[in-house]
């Protein structure tokens, strides 16, 4: 098991990986871990991804009562919610990435999953990806939102702003959030062509095995 530290010094190298490589831009999105004693680490308000510091890292208790650290974002809020509602979930990632945000803005989403599965990763990895309407960012709304839907979900859409993504760990939760970007990309260049979508027993193939 990581000790803190370490746990610290990964979210500041997962988050400047992210912000180098063009997932994250200036203070938008948030990062967010448990940490071995039920408390939570997360990017404090406003930080850019790129340029944290392991010893400014907001600590919070699952509750939401600041412990030490900068001041959280206040969308920390909706993180403690999904980890009260899924203690399975010990990583959450919130970006404003490109591809999924615009992704985000479109209309005629399918609300209880908005990419139809064509690649098996998909799958594997997310599952499937459910449409939270919109709200203002910061709503007490999108926390209880999302709470309704992280027992049985990893990733979930929110209209108009950007994805969210959980994960066994901070690795685990990035992975999967890049896996998810990837397919949104991979869809946007689809988008004037016809796509081979992944059949029924297809997916449960792959649910069966991997979810």
């Amino acid at each position: 098991m990581m000790t803190e530290q370490q746990l610290r010094q990964q979210m500041v190298d997962l988050g400047r990986s992210l912000f180098e490589r063009g997932y994250a831009t200036g203070g938008a999105g948030n990062l967010s871990l448990r940490l071995p004693c039920g408390n939570v680490l997360a990017t404090p308000t406003g930080s850019c991804m790129g340029r944290l510091a392991a010893d400014r890292l907001s600590k919070v208790s699952i509750d939401g009562n600041p412990i030490s650290g900068d001041k959280a974002s206040k969308e920390v809020q909706f993180h403690l919610a999904m980890y009260r509602a899924n203690p399975k979930h010990r990583a959450i990632v919130h970006l404003h990435c490109t591809y999924l945000t615009a992704l985000s803005c479109q209309e005629g989403l399918d609300p209880t999953n908005v990419i139809k599965p064509f690649t098996p990763y998909y799958v594997m990895r997310i599952g499937k990806m459910p449409l939270v309407p919109y709200f203002t960012p910061g709503d007490k709304a999108i926390a209880d939102k999302l709470a309704a839907l992280a027992p049985v979900h990893r990733a979930m859409l929110l209209a108009n702003h950007g994805p969210v993504c959980a994960g066994k760990d901070l690795e685990d939760a990035v992975n999967n959030m890049e896996e998810l970007e990837e397919t949104a990309k991979l869809l946007n260049l689809m988008k004037d062509q016809p796509i081979r979508y992944l059949s029924q027993q297809e997916v449960a193939e792959l649910e069966a095995r991997y979810g």
